[in-house]
C-alpha cells in the first residue's frame, strides 16, 4: 500500500508539474528548463545581462540559464560535475569547480581576464528534512560564493540561489560586506511554496 500511495503522489506531481504554465512557457519558447525564466525575470528587472559580457554558469545542467545568457548575446562558460547537451554558443565544461584541478580547468578555458557575471542555480538532492536540506543547500551557496570572490572583477554580478532558513541571514550579511547591493529575488517561476529565493549581488569590491 506504501508503495501504491507513493507511486499515486509521483503522478499527481508529475500532472501538477505538466500543468505549470512556466513550465509550458518554457516549452513553447525552446528553453531547455523553467529555470531559463526564473534567469529572465531578474535580468528584465534590474537590466543585469549586457551582450559582450562573460559569465560562468556553475552547475549549468541541464542548461536553462546558459541558454539564456547565449541568446542575451554573453561569452558564456557552463560549469557541471554532470554531462551536458551542448548548446550553440555555450563552452560547456565538466568538471567540478570546488576542487583545485576543477578551478584550474575553469581558468583556462575562461580564456579572458575577470568575469562579469556568475550564476549558480545549485540545489541539492532535497530530502525534505530541513536538518539535512539547508546544510547541503548553504554548502553549495558558500561553493558558488567562494568561486565568485575568485573570478568576479570589480563592479562584477553574482547570482546564487539559496533557501530561506538556517544559514540564510549569515550567507546574506557575507554578501553584503563583499558587494555594494544585495537583494532577495523571488522570480514568478519558483513555486510560492517553496523556500527558494535568489540573492543578486551587485557591485562586488577589490
Amino acid at each position: 500500500m506504501a508503495a501504491k500511495r507513493r507511486r499515486c503522489g509521483s503522478l499527481a506531481r508529475r500532472a501538477k508539474h505538466e500543468k505549470d504554465p512556466y513550465v509550458q512557457r518554457a516549452r513553447a519558447e525552446g528553453w531547455r528548463s523553467r529555470a531559463a525564466l526564473k534567469l529572465e525575470a531578474v535580468d528584465r528587472r534590474h537590466r543585469l545581462l549586457r551582450s559582450g559580457m562573460t559569465v560562468v554558469d556553475l552547475g549549468a545542467a541541464p542548461g536553462g540559464w546558459s541558454q539564456y545568457a547565449a541568446r542575451r548575446g554573453l561569452r558564456v562558460l557552463a560549469v557541471d560535475r554532470l554531462e551536458m547537451e551542448p548548446l550553440d554558443g555555450v563552452r560547456v565544461l565538466q568538471c567540478d569547480f570546488s576542487t583545485d584541478e576543477g578551478l584550474r580547468w575553469v581558468e583556462e578555458a575562461l580564456e579572458v581576464g575577470a568575469v562579469d557575471v556568475v550564476l549558480s542555480d545549485m540545489a541539492p538532492n532535497l530530502t525534505g528534512h530541513p536538518s539535512v536540506d539547508m546544510p547541503a543547500a548553504m554548502g553549495l551557496a558558500e561553493l558558488a560564493a567562494d568561486f565568485a570572490g575568485q573570478v568576479l572583477q570589480e563592479n562584477g554580478i553574482f547570482l546564487v540561489k539559496v533557501f530561506q532558513g538556517e544559514g540564510f541571514d549569515a550567507f546574506r550579511r557575507r554578501l553584503a560586506a563583499s558587494f555594494s547591493r544585495v537583494t532577495v529575488e523571488k522570480p514568478g517561476a519558483s513555486r510560492p511554496g517553496s523556500r527558494e529565493v535568489y540573492l543578486l549581488a551587485r557591485g562586488r569590491s577589490v
